[in-house]
């Protein structure tokens, strides 16, 4: 027996936290990257004005702890079972906390959070979204963190520190007293005591200079952020681990946190897209689609992002393109909102139930259009309507609209790269829907691949650290572990297909620009 009163057995297993927006999950795999246990709790979202967005890290922090021994003690495994926890995260939610006492200086700001607006504003009229670009891969946005950890430098409250002196949160920042973090290096500092982060987390900061691969000075002057408080960058699969879990804490065990990356890295990692042209598509409320373009570092002409999509230990750093898609699932909630379907299931039965969407396109707009149009006056739009359109056409016209943007970036991403896409692998709620998987393979024209395991964000994690550790001895293992659910190839006529995505384009067209004054006219 061990401390936990459980019994000892030889196997030993991999455990990943994935800690998202809305909630924090960790899941426990065995050597065949099948889910062994899992759990799950929400945390709460504050919203202190319009358009702000915080979470509590403490929160965060015991909500982790509750979940990793939660699924440990559901599924009978004892801690020191696991060879080794992987980390992945939310990425760009930013907090700052105190060195000695461990306690954050305020609330993280999320990632969605756009207070800082105006600061980037500032930014474009002193001309340094080039320079942005070029060292960062980034588009000059409130998205991404410098521009939160500025803000909470000049107004995190000092009351909440403890020893802190009112206005001296600047001063002791530049002698490394308050410490800067995204929420990977937040959870690694409280799982080991060490203040470290890894290449991905640090490439979304606006902040590291993913060429280089360094803090960037330039930059770090311009948003008046100490290097003292940063974190040290370590590879995402790291030999050397970032540190262990402390025997005497929660855990009652020695675990060594190895492996550490960005949610949608981390995505890209567990479909196992290790070589340059691989690419995965993550079908959510919005989607992220990231293409390998291996050790160089693709810079965009066609409005996607360029940053790195893993690194391992000893190894050149593998970079990424991302097209970030604002509006995929939640096209088919608002179906729902509008009463045009009862649940998410019913959308592939209506579609299916007439031949073609008669002309109908439905550009979801919402929140304006992402990857590659970047147009934040776009709005939802439907075109080509008659007397005979159904709800059925207006149901597969959404279910279309997924597919098109889909191409959209695909076309962007092989246009910017000038690698032909080998095949799509998708995750994500959405592709459970087969008939959304088929329209995807041919409007795109290429092969859809669904994995078995479709948790491929904590699994990416969990394949980092073990194979930091030795718990797998390559990634040729891990490619024999990705089981394919299913393959979708394209059936549609190539010519018919590029004649639909001509007219998307046209639809595309008629929704640019369309908000003005606030979106009234």
């Amino acid at each position: 027996m061990n401390v936990w009163g459980l019994p000892m057995t030889g196997d030993t297993y991999v455990g990943a936290v994935d800690q998202g927006t809305t909630g924090t999950r960790f899941m426990v795999f065995d050597h065949g990257g099948q889910v062994i246990a899992n759990a799950y709790e929400k945390h709460e979202q504050f919203y202190p004005e319009p358009g702000w967005v915080e979470h509590d890290p403490m929160e965060i922090w015991e909500n982790t702890k509750s979940v990793i021994t939660t699924a440990l003690g559901k599924a009978g495994i004892s801690p020191d079972q696991l060879e080794a926890i992987g980390v992945t995260n939310q990425r760009e939610t930013t907090l700052l906390w105190d060195a000695e006492s461990g306690r954050p200086v305020h609330n993280a700001i999320v990632w969605q959070d756009r207070r800082t607006t105006d600061r980037v504003e500032q930014l474009e009229e002193d001309d340094l979204v080039d320079t942005i670009r070029a060292k960062t891969g980034l588009e000059a946005d409130a998205y991404f963190s410098a521009t939160k950890a500025e803000w909470l430098l000049d107004n995190a409250d000092p009351i909440k520190m403890e020893r802190a002196r009112p206005a001296d949160i600047q001063d002791r920042a530049a002698e490394g007293e308050v410490l800067f973090g995204t929420i990977d290096t937040w959870l690694i500092y409280n799982l080991t005591g060490n203040h470290i982060t890894e290449v991905t987390n640090a490439s979304r900061t606006m902040l590291y200079n993913i060429h280089d691969l360094e803090w960037d000075d330039e930059l770090l002057e311009e948003f008046d952020i100490p290097e003292a408080m940063l974190p040290e960058v370590r590879p995402s699969s790291d030999d050397e681990t970032y540190g262990s879990t402390d025997p005497e804490g929660f855990l009652e065990a020695e675990i060594p946190v190895a492996g550490a990356l960005g949610d949608q890295q981390a995505a890209l990692f567990g479909q196992t897209c290790f070589d340059a042209g691989e690419a995965k598509n993550t079908y959510g409320t919005g989607s992220f689609f990231l293409m390998n373009t291996g050790d160089e570092a693709v810079e965009s002409d066609h409005g996607l992002l360029t940053t790195i999509g893993f690194q391992r230990s000893g190894q050149p750093v593998q970079y990424a393109l991302e097209g970030a898609i604002f509006v995929t699932g939640a096209a088919i909630e608002w179906l729902e909102d509008m009463s045009l379907i009862d649940n998410p299931a019913q959308t592939a039965e209506l579609a299916r139930s007439v031949d073609s969407t008669d002309g109908v396109y439905v550009v979801p707009a919402f929140t304006g259009l992402g990857a590659p149009h970047w147009d934040q006056r776009a709005r939802g739009t439907i075109v080509g309507m008659t007397r005979g359109t159904r709800r059925e056409h207006v149901v597969r016209a959404t279910l279309e609209s997924i597919a098109y943007q889909t191409r959209d970036v695909a076309e962007a991403m092989e246009a910017d790269s000038g690698i032909e896409m080998a095949d799509l692998k998708v995750d994500g709620g959405a592709v459970k829907n087969n008939y959304l998987c088929q329209l995807q393979s041919d409007i795109i024209g290429s092969e859809i691949v669904r994995p078995e395991v479709d948790e491929t964000t904590a699994l990416g994690s969990a394949y980092a650290a073990g194979l930091a550790v030795g718990y797998w001895e390559d990634i040729e293992g891990l490619r024999d572990n990705w089981q394919i659910d299913r393959e979708f190839e394209p059936e549609m006529d190539r010519d018919e297909a590029d004649k639909k995505y001509s007219r998307w384009s046209d639809a595309v067209e008629r929704s640019l620009d369309w908000a003005r004054d606030g979106g009234s006219e």
